[in-house]
């Protein structure tokens, strides 16, 4: 039943891209929200089916007649699959309810509203198939189902320049990725027993070498260390492209902020999830025997990606390309927790790497839901304003209450502020990093505590940076006209963005009753749970234990209501006392948009302190009035920052393209002796060959 729901979530959205392709956007307002509603039902299914997998620890396989005639598709919902289709679903459902609003931006444009609906269907299904794939076939064909029509959504308004170089840098880093997925797979397959896995596979019996390239198949490899690594060095390097990892992250902060911002959220709250899962799913479970050596891998690469993806998001002044460098910090704590859990297991502490899996997890459903609440926010602003540079917002905080209260719940989640979700998840990774003095070797023992410093470090960074965020965009006064006449969005998109805000508030305190859920994917990966988290009830969050340390999120949501009560109290009481005036302006005349701070200034003490993480041009032009000369009639500051991996290794590697295409294109130099003299090469080899 669970996997037919799960059948029924696909269906669903393929249904609506079907529906979108045929449908009135402009005129029909059913038309619009038709596609919508189906990937309401959708997410609502995925949800349903995930949910029931988790709750019942399910482990359901089916095999359709697809595919080759050697190899059919086999599909599998575990718990593992079952929690990745849920973030989906959540996602999804959300989604349904602002994007019918949120398309009208685009229906006076000349973009065809039919194919953003027609991608937007194909590319949910692609990432639900992709978490029910259990066959490298079948894995792939989903994988390259929701690359492409990503593509085409991320490159929706050609028209633009920047967004046809994002969907070409997207579309080639993505096919580079799968290319190493589909190499890590064909190593696994190599080593499978072709006699025993065909036992294994149910219904491939005579299916010939098709059976290897079953995931059942791939489990009972037998792999050396050497051959193990590989593998996983294979994996690690094509899915973390697709996560976004540093510095496989070029394409990330290009993509997301030119997609439609529903798209946005669905990409980076669930799309670059499926990098995490898919190295969750090879290294756990395909391969199984994890090495401690690769924990560490993973560790230094997320602490890199989270130190170095709060630094560059600090540097942006366009609101969607800073959320997206934030995917990046955030994937890269999901990875250190990734990494802790594989050196714990490598090292012989099943416990400890039990928790490191149960953060990583919990990070990703709370990256999922308050990075997809900031998106929509976003879109929200974008949609009223226009505007996405953040030196031109400010004062919507009074134009757009609700989007303002909804947004400021997404800058306090990802800032891991309590009660709200982003803390839980960050504070179980410490948690699992100060467990290091547990291992014996000394060179781990000093390197964790380090990255945990990192972690501190971002975090702290984070909070800098969302300050900024909302303060110039949401406080202070409008900065240009159409921010000034702004208005609140309409009701649908308010929903979209209060179902995720109110989702922060409760991931953030009942921790224990999700972990409790959470619990069956370590029990179908690792085979055992980690009961100390949950054992004190559902009041109570105690990683390692209560003597080590606790955390009541109820009792400090409390306590926050209570001082709050009585602040306010204690503030309407003096209300008498407090005398309202102008504020003092120094005697300039009265105070305006451009006396206010803007982004680049907020950030410029942190660019000073880190000036070596980022190539910095800063040029500042001054113009002087003909009479008197001493007069300066102007000042214009110019600041670019530059990705120093984009430099280091895009660029170079683009230039060797480039020069070896030139001289292959010499090879056609259009005369016939030449491709005579080839010729006569070519068959004097082959006899050299043969002789």
């Amino acid at each position: 039943m669970a996997l037919s729901i799960a059948y029924l979530a696909v269906i669903a959205a393929l249904a609506s891209a079907v529906i979108a392709l045929g449908a009135d956007f402009r005129r029909n307002v059913f038309a619009r929200t038709l596609p919508f509603l189906l990937l309401g039902v959708s997410g609502t299914a995925a949800v349903t089916a995930g949910g029931w997998a988790l709750l019942d620890s399910l482990k359901l396989t089916q095999l359709l007649p697809l595919g080759l005639p050697w190899l059919h598709w086999h599909l599998r919902l575990d718990a593992l699959s079952g929690f990745f289709f849920a973030v989906v679903g959540l996602l999804l459902i959300a989604v349904s309810f602002y994007g019918p609003a949120y398309v009208r931006e685009f229906k006076g444009s000349k973009q065809p509203l039919p194919v953003l609906g027609l991608f937007t269907g194909l590319f949910a299904a692609g990432m639900l198939l992709v978490l029910l794939a259990d066959d490298a076939f079948a894995f792939m064909v989903a994988w390259e189902l929701m690359s492409v029509s990503s593509y085409f959504l991320v490159t929706y308004q050609h028209q633009n320049a920047a967004n046809r170089r994002a969907g070409f840098l997207y579309l080639l880093m993505a096919h580079v990725g799968a290319l190493a997925i589909l190499l890590g797979f064909g190593v696994l397959a190599s080593f499978a027993d072709g006699t025993g896995a065909r036992a294994v596979v149910q219904g491939c019996t005579g299916c010939g070498f098709g059976a290897d390239f079953t995931f059942d198949a791939m489990r009972t490899a037998t792999l050396s260390p050497l051959w193990a690594s590989i593998a996983f060095a294979l994996a690690f390097f094509g899915f973390g492209m697709k996560a976004g990892l540093v510095p496989l992250h070029a394409w990330l902060p290009e993509a997301h902020p030119v997609a439609p911002a529903h798209i946005s959220a669905l990409m980076s709250g669930a799309m670059i999830k499926m990098g995490i899962y898919g190295i969750v799913r090879l290294t756990y479970d395909l391969i199984g025997h994890i090495q401690w050596e690769w924990g560490v891998v993973v560790l230094l690469a997320g602490g890199a990606s989270a130190l170095l993806g709060v630094l560059y998001a600090l540097m942006q002044h366009d609101l969607k390309r800073l959320l997206a460098y934030h995917s990046i910090e955030n994937i890269g704590i999901i990875l250190m927790g990734l990494g802790l859990s594989m050196i714990f297991l490598g090292t012989g502490h099943e416990m400890l790497g039990t928790l490191g899996l149960v953060a990583a997890l919990y990070h990703t459903l709370n990256h999922a839901v308050f990075k997809a609440l900031l998106f929509l926010g976003a879109g929200a602003v974008l949609y009223r304003t226009h505007e996405r540079d953040l030196d031109h917002l400010g004062g919507l905080i009074h134009r757009m209450p609700w989007t303002a209260a909804f947004f400021l719940v997404g800058c306090t989640a990802i800032s891991a502020l309590p009660p709200f979700n982003g803390f839980v998840s960050e504070w179980l990774t410490l948690q699992a990093a100060l467990q290091a003095p547990q291992l014996e070797n000394g060179v781990l023992r000093t390197l964790i505590p380090v990255t945990a410093a990192l972690l501190a470090l971002a975090t702290a960074l984070t909070a800098a940076c969302f300050v900024k965020a909302y303060g110039v965009a949401f406080l202070g006064r409008p900065r240009s006209r159409h921010v000034a006449h702004a208005r609140e969005v309409p009701a649908g998109m308010l929903i979209g963005m209060g179902m995720l805000a109110v989702l922060c508030l409760v991931l953030g305190i009942l921790p224990t009753t999700v972990i409790g859920v959470l619990d069956a994917v370590p029990q179908l990966l690792l085979g055992q749970v980690s009961p100390n988290l949950t054992a004190h009830g559902w009041l109570w969050l105690t990683p390692v234990s209560a003597d080590v340390a606790s955390y009541s999120a109820p009792l400090v949501l409390a306590a926050i209501a209570i001082t709050f009560i009585v602040g306010r109290v204690l503030l309407r009481r003096n209300a008498s006392l407090i005398r309202r005036s102008a504020p003092w302006d120094c005697g300039f005349g009265s105070l305006n948009a451009r006396m206010q701070y803007t982004a680049t200034a907020f950030a410029q003490p942190i660019r000073r302190v880190f000036a070596g993480v980022w190539k910095v041009q800063e040029q500042v032009d001054v113009t002087y009035a003909s009479a008197p000369a001493s007069l300066v009639s102007g000042v214009r500051h110019q600041l670019h920052i530059a990705d120093w991996s984009w430099l280091k290794l895009y660029e170079p590697i683009g230039r060797l393209v480039l020069t070896g295409a030139r001289h292959i294109g010499l090879l056609h130099s259009g005369h016939i002796r030449t491709y005579l003299m080839y010729s006569f090469a070519t068959l004097l080899l082959l006899l050299w060959i043969v002789t």
